[in-house]
């Protein structure tokens, strides 16, 4: 098993991989943990590094999840999954799951912390359905809608 999930930030993508990972006792990873420097918020990783790191996940795990929203790296690993789920339950339910988010201690200090960038996000997740970018609806609709093998949207 071999599974890819994927859609906007506040789709429940976290939730949903990590209660699949421990059901079926996969490895999982977060694409955010590869993507971002280690505790430096908002601070990319070279892409080389973040590739490499994904292609060394894929190859060293018979069994994973994956999650995240890099439209790229979802495409890179698109070709290795053995199920893709798309998680696409919309703006209200996104921005509502937002505000509950738990604090990610991987990415911020503190609660205060990640709830001081709670704006920006909301703003950033409410462009999805109308950017271009690699992170866009248009890329994740995209990748969805080529994939030849199994896949599944969730709506709710």
């Amino acid at each position: 098993m071999k599974v890819l999930v994927y859609g906007n930030s506040g789709s429940g993508k976290s939730t949903y991989a990590r209660a699949l990972a421990a059901q079926h006792r996969l490895a999982h990873l977060d694409l955010d943990s590869i993507v971002w420097e280690p505790e430096k918020i908002g601070v990319p990783r070279k892409p080389q590094a973040v590739l490499d790191s994904l292609v060394a996940f894929i190859s060293t795990h018979q069994k994973w999840v994956i999650e995240g929203c890099y439209g790229e790296l979802v495409e890179a690993a698109s070709t290795h999954c053995t199920q893709l789920v798309f998680l696409n339950p919309g703006l209200e339910t996104c921005q509502a799951n937002n505000l509950h988010r738990p604090w990610e201690s991987q990415k911020y200090s503190s609660m205060e912390q990640q709830n001081s960038m709670l704006a920006n996000l909301q703003l950033w997740v409410a462009g999805y359905y109308s950017r271009d970018d690699s992170w866009s609806y248009k890329v994740h609709r995209k990748i969805f809608d080529a994939h030849t093998g199994p896949k599944v949207e969730l709506r709710e």
